[in-house]
């Protein structure tokens, strides 16, 4: 008798785990399937190097006539054509510059004429500047041939007599060099969005 109130004692402490163990067998629990992300990767970075030529001109006139030039005048100059690398326009036309009148001498006695330095300093290129180098200058007519004949028959004659004054009218053309390193993106070919395969349910009543 004892045995037997022992056998159902165990038969009844084990129903309830044996209870707990065919609920979990037969519920299924839902997994997250992580849907899949697109990873574009960065664009990978080219570099125009200093020393890269830039073709530019002038956007204004610079004379010495009436000594309207002086030392240390800014001139206005603009990219005269595209550069380009990597089939890329990276300096477009029409990007700004600027430079420096460096010297300058108005025409004179004696056959003396006038002459024009300018240095490049640097051009904007979006919200930056960039350092430019180069020079370009002018000078005007000397007129030796004429104080020479002057002094030959007229001493002081010679003294009056004068050049012409140095003149870069507005659009003449100018070289201008990279002084520094420009670092620009190509743009990466993005590839198409993925198509996902749409799950369907099938309606429970589809088939009646």
């Amino acid at each position: 008798m004892i045995r037997l109130q022992a056998a159902a004692a165990l038969a009844l402490l084990a129903t309830p785990a044996l209870a707990q163990t065919e609920a979990t067998a037969t519920v299924a629990i839902p997994t997250a399937v992580p849907a899949p992300v697109m990873i574009i990767a960065p664009a990978p970075t080219n570099v125009l190097r200093a020393g890269t030529e830039i073709p530019l001109i002038t956007r204004e006139e610079l004379t010495t006539k009436k000594k309207q030039v002086r030392v240390g005048q800014r001139v206005q100059l603009e990219v005269a054509s595209n550069v380009t690398a990597n089939g890329l326009v990276i300096i477009p036309v029409g990007t700004p510059a600027v430079g420096e009148v460096t010297e300058v001498r108005n025409k004179g006695m004696w056959g003396k004429s006038g002459y024009i330095a300018v240095r490049m300093l640097s051009m904007r290129l979006g919200d930056r500047q960039f350092r430019l180098s180069g020079t370009f200058d002018d000078k005007g007519v000397t007129g030796t041939g004429g104080v020479v004949a002057s002094v030959a028959l007229i001493p002081l004659a010679g003294f009056f007599t004068t050049g012409t004054s140095a003149n870069i009218p507005s659009g003449s053309g100018a070289k201008g060099f990279l002084e520094e390193d420009i670092t620009y993106a190509v743009p990466a070919a993005v590839p198409p969005a993925a198509v996902l395969p749409v799950a369907t349910q099938t309606p429970a009543n589809a088939g009646n």
